[in-house]
């Protein structure tokens, strides 16, 4: 190939960029069906299936991955119905999803959307193991990634490996992922693991459901793509601002309870954390939240202006403390950015 050609094919990428970047996002005709998505899908219709479940999770495109609360319906994000749409996103973000990703998030909505159509969380014995399906989504707290109380899934992406910590909802969706998928030898995987009593459960569980049909309907959607009314680039404007939005007033009472009032002739300002471990926070937060680096870092400048604003400080003697807990509400942050493309847990 030689260098008028490449220049050729460069040329003509920019100008279809162009045109997609300024076109609505609504206009684009994108559908889950028949697009490169459909695939991934399909599989996953086929794995429930083999489980005898009778249910099929409808799914739509939306900006994010996610399910809306208690509504069995699987959000896909809209970009992976087209790959020019794909390779804009990568292009934009520094990340995009492969199959392996997609199936592996397909599995864990499949895991909130049954749960929700059977209303799973009110039967005997959820709680028991799950937790209270009603307690708050936890906006700080500090993942212990060597415990085995919990089953990891998508071990490809960071935070997978603690997500299922954050709330019982998804310590289910967690759980359901790994029972589901095939030939997953969950039962040798987990044989030493406190988590396999949940594996065990969600097998009976599912299992007791096969003859029953779901009592949910069709379910609401949030944001369908057929009502993002705005060009594709103010999609990525859009994400810039919510990142911003995050870090700025909304975390001033989680701030707060990580550096409480406190008194001494020699205290530190919480700021000082920011500056004195930048990469190191910038690392942590990338490697546990799936952010790009420069998400991460926008998260953690928000957070360090917001200290500065407030005028925390800590003591000399729990720097390393706190400098856990910054890592954990910035991860905790970005895994809802990362995982959502939205801030709702």
């Amino acid at each position: 190939m030689t260098d008028k050609t490449v220049q050729k094919l460069v040329q003509g990428w920019e100008t279809v960029r162009y045109e997609l970047l300024n076109t609505r996002i609504a206009d684009l005709g994108l559908h889950a069906e028949g697009s490169p998505v459909d695939k991934p899908v399909q599989r996953l219709y086929r794995e429930i299936e083999a489980k005898k479940i009778r249910f099929r999770p409808r799914v739509y495109l939306t900006d994010g991955w996610g399910c809306p609360d208690r509504s069995p319906v699987i959000g896909i994000p809209f970009y992976l119905a087209d790959r020019r749409l794909a390779r804009i996103e990568e292009e934009q973000t520094g990340e995009i999803e492969d199959e392996r990703g997609i199936m592996m998030y397909l599995r864990h909505e499949a895991g909130h959307a049954i749960n929700y159509a059977y209303r799973l969380w009110k039967r005997p014995g959820w709680v028991e193991t799950f937790g209270a399906f009603n307690r708050p989504y936890r906006d700080i707290f500090r993942p212990d990634r060597a415990s085995r109380e919990f089953v990891r899934h998508i071990e490809a992406y960071p935070y997978g490996r603690t997500y299922a910590q954050k709330h019982p909802d998804e310590d289910f969706a967690e759980t359901f992922a790994v029972w589901l998928k095939p030939r997953g030898e969950w039962r040798r995987r987990y044989r030493y693991w406190p988590a396999l009593r949940k594996l065990v459960f969600v097998d009976g569980l599912m299992r007791s459901i096969r003859e029953e049909y779901p009592g949910a309907g069709r379910g609401r959607t949030f944001k369908p793509v057929e009502r993002m009314t705005y060009p594709l680039a103010d999609h990525y404007g859009k994400k810039a601002e919510r990142l911003r939005r995050v870090a700025l007033g909304y975390v001033d009472d989680r701030l707060r309870e990580v550096f409480p009032p406190v008194r001494g002739d020699v205290l530190r300002p919480a700021y000082s954390l920011f500056r004195k471990h930048p990469d190191k926070l910038t690392w942590r937060v990338m490697r546990w939240s799936n952010l790009s680096q420069a998400s991460a870092e926008t998260i953690l400048r928000k957070l360090e202006s917001r200290c500065r604003i407030l005028g925390l400080s800590f003591r000399p003697g729990r720097a390393e403390e706190k400098f856990l807990d910054v890592v954990s509400l910035a991860t905790a942050l970005a895994m809802d950015y990362a995982y959502t493309g939205r801030l709702t847990g």
